[in-house]
């Protein structure tokens, strides 16, 4: 007899001020450039919507939107990297366009980096679509490295 053990189930909830630690640790542990505590801080007081991915009291993820004029960005979304591939993303970046919905927005936006393959391939299953592109958007190891713009238009139900 052989026992699968599932990963325990993770649900969104609002990010507090208090899962600023475990976020920025996940942000460290994701990415070479990784965003500062205070810009993490600064996101929740102009109110955007952040939200993080808890597992089992553990936050495994995150996801930044802000929303303005009748259209919404992608400013970041994360898995702790020893979560990745496990559909986590996915749940996150759809949270994010049902928020963006909920907004009453007409199209939401995201950049990503090219090297950033898995992100790639996720976003144009979810219904974003390359629109652009922005050179030496990010900083690199090596220089800068050029920014995919993606967008989703968002049409009202039937």
């Amino acid at each position: 007899m052989v026992a699968i053990l599932a990963e325990p189930r993770s649900q969104l909830r609002a990010m507090r001020i208090e899962d600023l630690d475990a976020v920025a640790a996940i942000e460290v542990a994701a990415y070479e450039f990784p965003w500062t505590p205070g810009i993490f801080r600064d996101c929740l007081r102009a109110g955007y919507e952040c939200w993080v991915l808890d597992q089992a009291g553990a936050i495994i993820g995150y996801g930044i939107l802000s929303v303005a004029a009748g259209e919404a960005h992608l400013l970041n979304a994360c898995v702790t990297p020893v979560h990745q591939g496990h559909g986590h993303g996915r749940h996150l970046v759809k949270r994010m366009i049902e928020l963006a919905r909920w907004h009453r927005v007409q199209r939401i936006f995201l950049e990503v980096r090219p090297s950033n393959l898995a992100a790639i391939a996720l976003y144009p299953t979810l219904g974003f679509n390359e629109i652009a592109v922005r050179p030496n958007y990010y900083p690199a190891r090596h220089g800068r490295e050029d920014a995919i713009v993606m967008a989703m238009e968002l049409l009202p139900p039937e």
